[in-house]
């Protein structure tokens, strides 16, 4: 092991650095990063194993940041380990830097997930921990052996995510999962103890964790800690680490501004610190803070040296594994590629008539077969929102099994979907998540961050209007659907609609919405599914569904139509219900189906003027907010929705009080055609 002086010298770089970025930003949480400057040190520089070479290997450690706001501590020590320059440390928080003021995933730089909203941080890292027993069981531990590390402040631990997140650790008894808890008894606005009392060894151990207490700056107990979390084969470990939040922070009077709130989110400086004094007791130069001392530098470049020999031993293990099991190397290079198996999607056969969410289901009961690397969850609903498609080919993970390939995540949508994301991370997997649509809500903050992030993580959601029935209106979905599509709206940083949201009308358009989502890697994928049984659309087949890649097509249309009447999902049938009632009456029409207006809007100004034609008469019909459709309306057109929200009774009533029928239809569009 590295000598203490030198390890406590390396933290104390780490702070001198963290302070200074914060300071020259004049923006940003020093505090909390100078506490944990000694947990960070020992990881990097003795624990964490990954290769410096290759920062994609797939048997690396991961390192979960749970408290996005203590990035200059992350960049800082990745500055020692090679992945950011010093003049990128001196960029902090400014526009086209490296250096955001949230770190921002970037695994070539070493940064696992994307963090700020406080406890989903750690919660990825669980996902990541199973998608890493998941592997380690099909492909082998001796190519599959990383430690899923994590980082977590008293924020994340009083989120309420952290239940979910603390619960599934334990339940499946994450032994490769290693969680600090910087406990430095300062937050925000307030001291912790102020708010938050609880006795939170007690609480993890109650959840099936082990947990260690330690000095969380003293070099040798977090060692010593490390090496016991590493050996644990059971459980996960906590190590709760009392930090000092500002440590070395000194007034002009040499005063000390350790353990204050007002050193947590602003420069020192605006917390009335000496930056000059506090980075001299650090042993810096308070003329060019801005340095790597030359001691530190050795100290990461005899690690990185380590680290080298260690991967020839683990490239050696590879080739070995490989040339015995060739199948199980090409799917693990197919899996952490992101490519997928040749699927026959044309075959599938849907029953008539059924329910979207039925036909998901015979969807998800091939992608179980086919898709090896596929796990599929749900939020205690996998007989209701019809996930057990696919549960029904395999079985669910357990303690010491992962052989499996769902994950039962309990009511906790949230949860779920952030582990999701976790596994998605870590790379190798493809994860998708089940419940019901209304309760999208508990999950829009997962769903900002997978578009953020730009992950293939496949939301489905059933029960998608008010057709829920008599459950009543704590369960039906109204203004769901118009807050979901506002991610189809947002660009990501790659310049592209920062997610896919597909409301399939009928089985084929299932099959087609099915097949986008999973031949879509670049973002995530919102699948909305129907409870209730859906006409198939007339003479509508697989072929003819596989328009929707465009977003919206015509499914029929007379000679100079009159008026076009477009919707999505189940109320597509309700049109054509109407447009047989207007045909009658000699009313030439055009029905288009739009699974998504996102997608439909990326398309040529041409094509689209091709299925709504400018200046023609539209007629939207949405089962949610009339906003859903109004953008495709236009002035001359009229929304028929569900502005107000739902009522407990059988949603064939609902349908009729509602006007969600053939003969409300002909009603609207025969005044909208009369105006």
């Amino acid at each position: 092991m590295n000598d203490v002086k030198l390890m406590n010298r390396a933290a104390d770089n780490i702070r001198i650095l963290a302070a200074s970025m914060v300071e020259k930003a004049k923006s940003g949480h020093p505090g909390g990063a100078m506490g944990g400057a000694d947990f960070v040190n020992v990881l990097f520089s003795e624990f964490l194993v990954y290769d410096p070479k290759n920062p994609l290997w797939e048997g690396r450690d991961r390192f979960f940041l749970d408290p996005g706001h203590m990035s200059p501590m992350l960049y800082a020590v990745l500055a020692m380990a090679g992945r950011y320059t010093i003049d990128e440390l001196k960029d902090f928080r400014q526009w086209g830097s490296a250096t955001p003021g949230h770190p921002e995933v970037n695994f070539m730089r070493g940064v696992e997930n994307t963090s700020g909203p406080l406890g989903q941080g750690h919660t990825y890292a669980v996902g990541a921990a199973i998608a890493a027993k998941f592997l380690a069981a099909r492909l082998g531990e001796e190519v599959m052996p990383q430690t899923i590390y994590a980082y977590i402040s008293d924020g994340g631990i009083q989120e309420e995510i952290s239940q979910g997140a603390g619960r599934v650790a334990g339940t499946l008894g994450l032994s490769n999962l290693i969680m600090f808890y910087d406990a430095n008894n300062v937050q925000l606005s307030t001291m912790v103890d102020e708010v938050d009392d609880e006795n939170i060894t007690m609480k993890y151990e109650a959840w099936g964790w082990k947990v260690i207490s330690i000095d969380g700056n003293s070099v040798e107990e977090i060692r010593r800690a490390l090496t016991e979390a590493k050996a644990e084969k059971l459980r996960p470990t906590l190590i709760i680490g009392k930090t000092v939040m500002g440590k070395g922070a000194l007034g002009a009077d040499l005063s000390s501004y350790e353990n204050k709130v007002s050193t947590h989110g602003q420069p020192l400086s605006a917390a009335g610190v000496s930056i000059e004094e506090t980075i001299k007791n650090l042993g810096g130069n308070p003329e060019d803070p801005f340095v790597i001392f030359p001691e530190v530098a050795e100290l990461y470049a005899k690690r990185a040296a380590e680290l080298n020999a260690l991967m020839e031993k683990h490239k050696a293990v590879k080739a070995a594994w490989a040339e015995a099991h060739p199948d199980l190397a090409k799917k693990m290079d197919d899996w952490f590629a992101g490519r997928l198996p040749e699927i026959d999607w044309a075959s599938i056969e849907q029953k008539p008539n059924q329910p979207t969410r039925a036909a998901s289901a015979k969807v998800l009961s091939i992608l179980a077969e086919k898709v090896e690397n596929m796990i599929c969850a749900s939020a205690d609903l996998c007989n209701s929102d019809k996930t057990d498609g696919f549960l029904k080919k395999t079985h669910a993970f357990t303690k010491g099994d992962f052989t499996g390939a769902f994950f039962q995540a309990g009511v906790a949508e949230l949860t779920m979907a952030c582990i999701c994301i976790g596994m998605s991370l870590h790379g190798g997997v493809l994860a998708a998540c089940g419940t019901f649509f209304v309760f999208s809500d508990y999950m829009k903050p997962a769903l900002r961050m997978a578009a953020l992030m730009e992950l293939p993580v496949k939301f489905i959601w059933t029960h998608d209007a008010f057709r829920v029935g008599e459950d009543g209106p704590t369960h039906q979905p109204v203004e769901q659907e118009a807050q979901v599509r506002l991610l189809e709206k947002i660009k990501n940083h790659s310049g592209k609609n920062s997610m896919l949201v597909l409301r399939p009308a009928d089985g084929a358009e299932v099959t087609v919405a099915w097949k986008m989502a999973m031949e879509n890697m670049s973002s995530p994928t919102g699948l909305i599914f129907s409870r209730q049984n859906v006409n198939d659309l007339p003479n509508h087949t697989y072929q003819d569904a596989l328009a929707s890649a465009k977003g919206a097509y015509i499914l029929n249309e007379d000679e100079n139509p009159e008026v076009t009447l477009v919707a999505s999902g189940s109320e597509v049938a309700t049109l054509v219900e109407g447009a047989a009632l207007l045909r009658a009456e000699g009313i030439r029409l055009r029905i288009v189906s739009m699974p998504s207006e996102g997608l439909f809007r990326t398309q040529s100004k041409e094509y689209q003027a091709s299925i709504i034609q400018p200046g023609s008469k539209v007629f939207g019909l949405t089962a949610g907010l009339s906003v859903n459709m109004e953008n495709i309306v236009g002035f001359n057109g009229k929304v028929w929705g569900l502005n107000s929200f739902g009522y407990s009774a059988p949603f064939k009533v609902l349908d009729e009080k509602f006007g969600f029928t053939g003969q409300n239809v002909y009603k609207q569009v025969k005044d909208l055609l009369a105006e």
